[in-house]
Order: C-alpha cells, then sequence, then structure tokens
C-alpha cells in the first residue's frame, strides 16, 4: 500500500515550503493566486487529504462550530442554513444546527456554550435577546451573530441594512403610483428589532415622496407565518379605505397575503401589489410570483463562517467587525414585473 501523501510531498510538488502549503489548506489570504494555484494542482496530482480529526485533536478543538435559528420551517434560517453548512464543510468544519424557537433562555443557552465541549463556536441569530445580555456573554466562546442587532460592538455581526432595503422596497412601490402602503409584521414603537427598522425605513420613503406616514397601515403580527400574513391582509381589504399595496416584511408573511387576498376576490396586482422580503424559493413559485428584497443569503453565510473560523483560530485577530451585506429587489409579478 502506497503511504499517505505529507504536506512535505506537496511542498515539494509544488515547489514551495511546507508552510505555504499549510497556508493554502487554512485559506490564508496572503498567498498569490499563481502559488495557491500551483498548491491545489499538487494536492490534486497527490490525492492529498487533510487529517481534520489529528489537527483538530493537537489543537484542542472539535471541528464542529454551530448554528443557531429561530425557526427552521422559517424558510430564510432554512435556507442560510444551507449556504452555512456549504461553507463550512468547504472550510473543513462540521455544523451542529440548533432551534431556539425566539426563546430567551434557549437563545442564552446557544450564547454561552451549552454544547461548549462539542463545538468551538458560535453563529447565533437571536430575536429575544437584548443588548444587554448579548454584551455579557461568555468570551471564551467565539460568537457571531447574525440579523439586526450588534449588540453594541461586543461581537462580530453579519446582517443587511434593514432600513435601506426596507426604503427600497417603498420606493419601488410608490414608482408603481401606489399611494396607501400597508406594512404587514412592522411596529411603530418598541425596541429596535427588524420590525422596527424596516417599518422605518417604509416611513423614510412615503415620507421623502411627500405623503403623510399613516401609523394605521403598519400591522404587528403574532408570527412571521403564512396565517399571520392571510389573516392582516383579510383585516385591511375590509377597511373602509383599504390599501392599495401590501409590505410584507418577510415572504411567508406575503404568500399568506395573496393567497388571503385570492380568497377575497382581490386580483394582484391589478387590484393592490404585493412584496416581501428574504427572497425564498417559493416566491418565485406563486402565483403571481413575489416581488421581494433579497438579501444575499450566500455572502452573509460565508461571511460569518469566515470570522467565527478567524476568532476561532486568534481570538484577538483584530478589532469586531460588522458586516453589511448586499440585497436587491426583485421584481416580479405580484408588483408588475
Amino acid at each position: 500500500m502506497a503511504a499517505r501523501p505529507r504536506i512535505k510531498d506537496v511542498a515539494e510538488y509544488a515547489g514551495v515550503s511546507p508552510k505555504t502549503v499549510s497556508n493554502v489548506i487554512n485559506d490564508f489570504e496572503h498567498v498569490s493566486d499563481r502559488t495557491r494555484a500551483a498548491v491545489r494542482e499538487a494536492i490534486d496530482a497527490l490525492g492529498y487529504r487533510v487529517n481534520l480529526a489529528g489537527r483538530q485533536l493537537r489543537q484542542g478543538r472539535t471541528g464542529v462550530i454551530t448554528l443557531a435559528v429561530p425557526e427552521l420551517d422559517v424558510a430564510y434560517f432554512s435556507e442560510l442554513a444551507k449556504y452555512v453548512m456549504a461553507e463550512a464543510d468547504r472550510r473543513g468544519r462540521t455544523v451542529l444546527l440548533h432551534q431556539t424557537g425566539a426563546v430567551r433562555e434557549r437563545e442564552l443557552a446557544a450564547l454561552h456554550g451549552f454544547d461548549a465541549q462539542f463545538c468551538d463556536g458560535v453563529i447565533l441569530s437571536p430575536l429575544s435577546l437584548v443588548p444587554r445580555e448579548l454584551a455579557t456573554r461568555d468570551r471564551r466562546l467565539p460568537v457571531v451573530l447574525l440579523g439586526e442587532r450588534p449588540a453594541g460592538g461586543a461581537t462580530d455581526h453579519v446582517g443587511i441594512d434593514n432600513v435601506r432595503a426596507a426604503r427600497e422596497a417603498t420606493e419601488h412601490l410608490l414608482s408603481r403610483g401606489r399611494r396607501r402602503i400597508a406594512v404587514i409584521g412592522g411596529a411603530v414603537r418598541g425596541r429596535q428589532g427588524t420590525d422596527r427598522l424596516r417599518t422605518d425605513g417604509h416611513r423614510q420613503a412615503v415620507q421623502a415622496a411627500g405623503l403623510p406616514f399613516d401609523a394605521e397601515l403598519v400591522v404587528p403580527v403574532d408570527a412571521y407565518h403564512w396565517r399571520d400574513g392571510a389573516r392582516a391582509a383579510a383585516g385591511l381589504i375590509r377597511r373602509n379605505d383599504p390599501p392599495d399595496a401590501l409590505l410584507c416584511l418577510n415572504d411567508h408573511l406575503a404568500l399568506g397575503a395573496l393567497r388571503a387576498l385570492h380568497e377575497n376576490g382581490r386580483s394582484v396586482p391589478r387590484d393592490l401589489d404585493v412584496m416581501g422580503f428574504d427572497d425564498i424559493e417559493a416566491s418565485s413559485f406563486s402565483v403571481p410570483s413575489l416581488t421581494t428584497v433579497a438579501p444575499d443569503k450566500e455572502e452573509i453565510a460565508r461571511t460569518a463562517v469566515s470570522l467565527l473560523l478567524e476568532r476561532i483560530d486568534d481570538p484577538e485577530s483584530g478589532p469586531l467587525r460588522d458586516h453589511v451585506a448586499g440585497h436587491r429587489i426583485m421584481v416580479r409579478e405580484s408588483s408588475g414585473g
């Protein structure tokens, strides 16, 4: 049986040092494209495979990271989890998936390393925790936050600009001639969660267009599920002065709203426009297909995993980062696309 190729063999084949081979394997930035290509060619030619178990044992690590999200039956989180798992796999890590249910105690458990003996770090999307609780986390466990609250700089954070995204979504509806735009899932008071931030962006666009902001058109919901969107839409169209567009703060709400409008004899987009958030796969297949805000989920996942692995490798690796991922408006049939 042929001996298993070693880093030294790869280095000799590529004409570089073993340290350079290690840098390429660990995806360090400061390697030229030419050298990186030569090393990867040598790895493929020799059939070299990283001994992850041995490396992790030497480093006192498990090779496992945790992704803690509120609800896996909300498609945005399951789709995001797919990208996180793919990026972690590319980097030689395994993902432990944890559903918090947006319950404060479960989010705290994740933040303080409920399974620290099994994982090296946590990517957490919190909904119930407040900045004070986030700031007092267990600093021994590397954490990257997803979502809208970066905890006052207490940890690395990745998310989109929710205010800007909602402003652009409203501007799209205004450009269609819509003037009474209801916000399903919004909030005009309370702490600065996603609902407040997106409502603020909507308000900015309306006021910039010279229109009055009507708080009565902001409809809070119990949850961001299909039935909540359907219930809110059905109530709105029964009003004496119904809206001519619905800005729903996730796609589940929007798809539920589309169903309620259909059942009540309203035509979309003839009678009113409907817009969502998140660009889940189902939004392309609804009838009509759903106009929505599309966060760059792949960028969010790639950045979150990269930041977490940097902290795992070196907890003091520079200042905390607050990365703003991209987004775009996907115009489809529900707003005339």
